[in-house]
């Protein structure tokens, strides 16, 4: 039971608290009346005078018995030196919330307070020093109250005791939280005299590990496709042979008679990927040339292909290489256009790149080829598309056929205006005029698609017709249809594909897919079913429910897809500061390594600039097997990996902390939806939702 506590008879913690933020509330209002705030010229002078004093004083040679007394003397004056010139470049302290950490420290003897915050102020009896790189404030992060600690901090050793060390949340200049060892005090608004007590019951990441699938672990027993858990603990996270672990819906597709479509729409975690992935290797049974050159498996990111490339040999599959688009269609290009340059470019406007995945460019492109005769040749394709990029009267005309007005009169006039210097450059390089020539992402897939229509079938290795007897493409949603046109035409008569997608899950906001329906109408295969699988075998129900509420009315589906297993609630935290928030993660991370040293975890951020910073902070508490993911590099092993939102699509950890859901970084869009809605569900037993700002509108109440 809590217990309630008056000012008339509080908790002595509560009193420490209280009397600390009024000290340090009088001071900071005292220095913003004498000016100073971001002006401590006076204080350095004062400073820099001691110091000299000392100097001189150890370079007479007086007082030499008290020279390691004159040493401490130095080392303090100069640190102090240090914080305040520190502090000039950051904003003074907000006196709303000056600080969210407090320590006590005991050295020699003495104990002294030290504060933590967004900035730092030390000088006139503030000590605050700033979190992120005040050597110091290690402390705060690495040792618990009541541990020793020797360290060398700015250039000294340092031996004390941590005699206090709690996290407090203040708003509006009021103490509103204390949160330590000794309990959990939390003010009451309604009675501003009242304190509650509570034991202090920090939230726990728990009993989740190992639940996602691996590629090596064959002895599974309560599971399908995700539904449980794996009864060892290997370190990798790779799917393993669960072929028995199928349900009959998904048989049903895996099973579908080997020419032809299969397009597979699925909810997170439906078991897409895994049906499409099982398809190859139940065709390769009959027809063992399917484990061959002769499959092409393509991936949306180099995260998916490296997890995917580990999956298929607990498959049977040893001779399919699983690629992503946009290196196979590179490729393509370099070779079927060898004098192209192989420069890509990164300043293409937004208008432009959406144009150039649009149908609208497809069906130009088709248009322009049907009706201009010309050479069936690499030159002949090149001067098409630069043509339908130019052609202002053909790209209007389409426009208007497609309805729903997709650009603007204005949009195509910027379109048609930046591809003309475009296409000039691209010109002159072929000419031999400059060498610094560069082309789209977006322009490989449209000459690839030219080549097809005006020279004929791409051209394999061996200069004869690149033919493929099945192809998989996984997150559908997230390629053009120009894009998927490309790999039709790589398809053999007689072969079969399969599409895996979730249009709830779509992130690329250029890629021109809009429903399936329109999809497949642009690709010109009118009439084929989409399939869909509807239960969760990898979220928690209450994660599945989560990430359904975040769609809002993006829901393709009135009812929640049922999720195979239950799981602890999703839980959502706000904090004041990052600060405090990477305290809160540093406790609730290492206490799961020392239970759970199997288990992977996910914390992702909004861009990586946020992700190094998380990174940063929390390698300063020295957490275990910690990982900043750059470039697709995922370990697929137990530990923490800090990532934004795209490298994870179509991955699974066994717990996701997703940070800084603020109202900055996920507005109310269905782009943020989406992207929350993906993060959400790479969580297989837990989820976290953490903001240390005014909270996303899109989360659910």
């Amino acid at each position: 039971m809590p217990v309630i506590l008056t000012r008339a008879l509080p908790h002595p913690i509560v009193q420490e608290e209280l009397k600390l933020l009024e000290q340090v509330s009088e001071r900071l209002a005292a220095r913003a009346a004498r000016g100073d705030d971001n002006r401590n010229a006076a204080s350095e002078r004062r400073i820099r005078g001691e110091l000299e004093r000392i100097r001189e004083v150890m370079r007479s040679g007086e007082e030499d018995k008290d020279r390691s007394s004159l040493l401490e003397q130095w080392h303090h004056q100069s640190a102090l030196l240090e914080q305040l010139r520190s502090s000039r470049v950051s904003l003074p302290v907000n006196p709303e919330v000056p600080y969210f950490g407090h320590l006590r420290l005991r050295e020699e003897g003495r104990e002294w307070d030290l504060c933590l915050g967004r900035t730092s102020c030390v000088e006139g009896g503030l000590r605050i020093v700033d979190w992120r790189d005040a050597p110091i404030a290690k402390l705060f992060y690495s040792y618990r109250q009541g541990e020793d600690y020797d360290e060398e901090i700015a250039g000294r050793e340092r031996e004390g005791e941590v005699v206090t060390r709690r996290m407090v949340a203040i708003e509006s200049g009021e103490l509103r939280r204390i949160q330590a060892p000794e309990g959990d005090f939390s003010g009451t608004p309604d009675a501003p005299d009242q304190w509650i007590h509570r034991e202090l019951v920090a939230p726990r990441l728990a009993g989740g590990e190992a639940a996602a699938l691996r590629a090596h672990d064959t002895d599974q027993t309560d599971a399908r496709l995700g539904g449980g858990g794996p009864t060892g603990r290997s370190a990798d996270r790779h799917l393993p042979e669960i072929t028995g672990l199928i349900d009959p819906e998904q048989y049903q597709l895996i099973s579908r008679p080997s020419a032809g479509f299969l397009i597979v729409r699925g909810t997170a975690g439906s078991g897409k990927t895994t049906v499409a992935l099982h398809r190859v290797a139940f065709l390769a049974y009959d027809n063992p040339r399917i484990d061959g050159p002769e499959t092409l498996v393509v991936m949306f990111s180099q995260a998916l292909q490296k997890y995917v490339s580990h999956v298929l040999p607990s498959l049977g599959l040893h001779n399919v290489e699983p690629h992503t688009y946009r290196s196979w269609e590179r490729s393509l290009r370099a070779r079927h256009f060898p004098r192209l340059p192989g420069k890509e470019r990164d300043d293409t406007p937004g208008i432009v790149t959406r144009a150039k995945l649009h149908p609208l460019m497809g069906a130009a492109l088709t248009r322009h080829i049907e009706h201009t005769p010309g050479r069936e040749n690499a030159d002949q394709a090149v001067e098409d598309w630069a043509s339908v990029l130019t052609n202002r009267d053909l790209l209007l005309e389409i426009r208007d056929e497609l309805g729903n007005d997709p650009f603007s009169n204005n949009e195509i006039d910027r379109i048609v205006e930046w591809s003309r210097k475009h296409v000039g450059t691209v010109h002159d390089f072929l000419a031999g005029e400059d060498a610094n020539a560069e082309l789209d992402a977006e322009d490989d897939a449209l000459l690839l698609r030219a080549w097809q229509l005006r020279v004929g079938p791409l051209r394999a290795k061996g200069r004869g017709a690149l033919r493929f007897r099945h192809i998989v493409l996984d997150e559908v949603q997230d390629f053009s249809p120009i894009e998927v046109q490309v790999l039709l035409g790589c398809l053999d008569p007689n072969g079969s594909i399969t599409l895996a997608g979730d249009t709830q899950q779509h992130v690329v906001e250029n890629s021109g897919f809009t429903s399936w329906a329109d999809f497949m109408e642009h690709l010109g295969v009118d009439g084929q079913e989409v399939e869909t699988l509807k239960i969760n075998y990898r979220s928690s129900a209450q994660i599945s429910k989560f990430a359904f509420d975040v769609l809002g009315d993006l829901r393709e589906d009135d009812e929640r897809p049922p999720s195979s297993r239950q799981g602890p609630p999703v839980e959502m935290f706000r904090f004041t500061d990052t600060g405090a928030c990477v305290f809160f993660l540093a406790e609730a991370l290492h206490a799961l390594a020392d239970t759970e040293p199997m288990a992977t975890i996910a914390l992702i951020t909004p861009s990586q600039e946020i992700s190094a910073q998380y990174y940063a902070a929390l390698a300063r508490s020295e957490i275990p097997r910690l990982r900043l993911v750059r470039e697709y590099d995922f370990s697929f092993k137990a530990g923490i990996e800090i990532t934004e939102l795209e490298p994870v699509k179509g991955l699974e950890f066994d717990y996701v902390i997703i940070l800084d859901a603020n109202a900055v970084h996920m507005p109310n869009t269905p782009r943020a939806r989406r992207g929350l809605h993906v993060a959400a569900t790479r969580a297989i037993h837990q989820l976290w939702v953490i903001s240390t700002d005014k909270p996303s509108p899109i989360l659910p109440e």
